[in-house]
């Protein structure tokens, strides 16, 4: 009853098992058969054949280095102010973009509205003494479990771009996302006007790998040089190739993206018979916030489920404490069903 994170998860052995098979000689650094095949793949599912693709072991590398193509130091970076590049990277886009500053737009339930946007993007420029108008990044699913639609998407990348701005997708469940939405890759990106995606996989049944795919390839080589620089670039640069062939061969990831959301829903239904149960916000994907009865909490932990509380383990029973609730692609439905028990009591 591991609910603590998808982090937590156990590889697929389809990965587990590419990653034996690459276990053999051959060219470091990305320059070998597998890892073009692997680019162009990438290429394939987003339906971009001149994209430019990079592969690090990181989702913060992912993001940072993505955002140092994108921002100057005197930038702006616009993102929701709960964004996983504001709380939880520790200052790592500020970093690699040489001081980029992370410009904070608020937001109900984890997403930018078009509005907050126009009305923070307007705010930056206009003089040398201020911070200047630079990307726009936003993360599907949110940090909070939401998911932004196509047409969210959308009307975001329209006022990025209205200021001259480019739209990073910080995608570490991207595959979660695009399961919700019944969209396809590109949908997602491009054709919505995304600019540059770091495509998760680590997340989601794989060891450590994540893609940086830059829709526009012309910064390619500057990409390659920060990622070497910047320490990211593997001597056996197979081993992540290997991880995200086997990731998108026969859309594994999306299979391992619809039974995490799968479980999601089937505990998401079930809390709601959990008396005095309050979500914070409608579960979309497979991370769900929610309020529960300390007394449900306490037995739950008895047993030996894991999962993050927002408040004190000590207390009255019935007083409400929040948790987040994460399921990984490898859940079974006992597994929920047996947790549901314990917090139905």
């Amino acid at each position: 009853m591991m609910f603590a994170s998808d982090n937590t998860g156990p590889a697929h052995p389809k990965v587990m098992e590419a990653m034996m098979a690459a276990n053999t000689y051959a060219m470091p650094y990305g320059n070998d058969p597998l890892s073009a095949e692997v680019r162009d793949g990438l290429r394939a599912l987003f339906e971009a054949p001149d994209a430019s693709v990079h592969l690090v072991s990181l989702g913060t590398a992912a993001n940072a280095l993505a955002l140092a193509l994108m921002a100057k130091p005197w930038d702006a970076v616009f993102c929701h102010r709960i964004a996983h590049v504001q709380q939880d990277e520790a200052g790592a886009p500020e970093f690699y973009t040489n001081g980029a500053k992370l410009t904070l737009v608020d937001g109900a339930h984890g997403k930018m509205t078009p509005e907050g946007l126009r009305a923070a993007m307007a705010d930056a420029g206009g003089s040398v003494h201020s911070v200047q108008r630079g990307p726009v990044t936003i993360t599907n699913v949110t940090e909070v479990g939401t998911v932004y639609s196509i047409t969210e998407i959308k009307a975001l990348c329209d006022v990025a771009h209205e200021f001259g701005s480019q739209v990073h997708l910080d995608g570490a469940r991207f595959a979660n996302a695009c399961a919700a939405l019944g969209c396809t890759p590109a949908e997602m990106t491009w054709k919505a006007g995304i600019d540059a995606v770091s495509f998760g996989g680590t997340k989601n049944g794989c060891l450590a790998v994540e893609a940086i795919i830059f829709f526009d390839p012309s910064k390619s080589w500057e990409l390659e040089m920060r990622r070497k620089r910047a320490g990211h670039l593997w001597s056996k640069y197979k081993f992540l190739s290997a991880q995200m062939q086997a990731y998108i061969k026969d859309d594994l990831w999306l299979e391992m993206a619809q039974a995490a959301n799968a479980r999601g829903a089937e505990l998401a239904a079930g809390l709601r018979d959990v008396p005095g149960a309050r979500f914070h916000h409608e579960p979309a994907a497979n991370m769900i916030f929610v309020d529960l009865p300390r007394a449900a909490h306490k037995r739950a932990k008895a047993a030996g489920a894991q999962y993050s509380l927002f408040g004190d383990a000590e207390g009255a029973d019935d007083e409400l404490v929040g948790c987040r609730l994460v399921c990984d692609w490898s859940f079974s439905s006992d597994a929920v069903q047996r947790a549901l028990a314990l917090w139905r009591g």
